[in-house]
């Protein structure tokens, strides 16, 4: 695409007196985008700044092309999911549905014509005469994502869509959000604390820390990219064997003492290194052959002091 789905420009929020956004600036792009932190890095506050609940303290924020501060205009466009559930007493499932539709815009004919058709695409369709009250955990999160897009929003934020759900509940709310933006119903922004989960449905990731911008990372590029490397305990000169290593085109990386992580280029096999070990008069023991994952971003971005990668 080439106009940005989210573009921040040294964007600071304060709440109470406080700085909780500080100077974010990034423009996002994939049809997937995943918001990552530790908890109070400030993602659910730039989730409802990007929907207009808080305003800016300086900088900018445009969704979807269009800058913040024209108002409900822009919300109709968007479909949000919360983490936090806020139904409204005795209400049917039906009834719930209908009623934010009609608060999205749409006239009441037919917000009860999509609310039908949500409710049947997340599953709900035998359910959604019964209050909610009575649904279990697994339906309350569905029935939350329905509400999200039944009035056939271009963008929809996702707040921890997994949040207390079992292996089965949580496979299909996944396969729902990577059937939303994949077959072109929406966008999303899904915001979790599971990487897994960000891993498998999002094209980017962005990773915030006390507020600021640690990392931003295009997992489709890093996975075109992405370097094979191993890891493994070491007996042996670590000099001499660094150096054998990078002669043959490796790099070396020591993450804890005697364990050695060992980035392979291309036209290195795991052989080679044996034999430039072996070439060093050292042992390599407890090797493991991995790629970099989500998590391994992660927890370097979680360790780094400053800086965005």
């Amino acid at each position: 695409m080439s106009e940005a789905i989210i573009e921040l420009k040294q964007l600071s929020v304060d709440l109470a007196g406080r700085r909780i956004l500080k100077s974010l600036d990034t423009s996002l792009y994939g049809r997937a985008i995943g918001l990552l932190g530790p908890n109070g890095a400030g993602k659910t506050t730039l989730i409802h700044t990007l929907l207009g609940f808080f305003p800016a303290s300086e900088g900018t924020a445009k969704v979807l092309g269009r800058d913040l501060s024209v108002g409900k205009s822009i919300r109709q466009l968007l479909g949000y999911m919360p983490e936090r559930d806020a139904f409204i007493s005795n209400m049917t499932g039906i009834h719930f549905v209908r009623y934010m539709a009609e608060l999205s815009g749409l006239p009441p004919g037919l917000a009860l014509e999509k609310a039908h058709e949500a409710l049947y695409y997340v599953g709900l369709g035998e359910a959604r005469y019964r209050k909610i009250e009575t649904y279990s955990l697994g339906m309350k999160q569905l029935i939350k994502l329905a509400q999200a897009l039944v009035h056939g929003p271009e963008l929809i934020f996702l707040d921890e869509p997994t949040n207390g759900l079992d292996p089965p509940a949580r496979s299909r709310m996944l396969k729902l959000i990577r059937e939303i933006s994949r077959k072109g119903k929406a966008r999303i922004i899904l915001s979790s604390h599971l990487l897994r989960d960000v891993e498998t449905c999002c094209e980017e990731v962005l990773i915030l820390k006390n507020g600021q911008i640690a990392v931003y990372c295009d997992l489709e590029k890093e996975r075109k990219e992405n370097r094979k490397f191993i890891e493994c305990a070491y007996v042996g000169d670590r000099e001499k064997l660094t150096r054998e290593l990078n002669a043959m085109g490796c790099e070396v990386a020591i993450p804890r003492k005697h364990h050695l992580k060992i980035i392979l280029n291309n036209d290195v096999s795991v052989q080679d290194v044996f034999s430039g070990a072996a070439r060093a008069d050292a042992q390599l023991r407890r090797l493991s052959f991995k790629r970099d994952s989500l998590e391994d971003i992660f927890m370097n971005a979680m360790e780094a002091q400053n800086g965005r990668v």
